[in-house]
């Protein structure tokens, strides 16, 4: 599963699995490594709304090519 976490990019379509925002989904942006070391997201639905979560809880669900 870590390796998923590597291949997470800006631009993937994502399906958040954990966490307050479990079930939501929606296109990874602004890729953040935290001053205690955690890779932090945020995530872009279709209706505007922006929300910050965790890369591990996060899993990919289509890549940018």
């Amino acid at each position: 599963m870590d390796d998923e976490k590597k291949q997470l990019k800006n631009g993937d379509f994502c399906l958040v699995i954990g966490g307050t925002h479990k079930g939501k989904f929606g296109t990874v942006q602004d890729l953040h490594l935290s001053k205690t070391g955690h890779r932090t997201i945020t995530v872009f639905q279709e209706n505007g709304v922006r929300f910050k979560t965790l890369a591990k809880n996060v899993s990919v669900v289509s890549s940018e090519n």
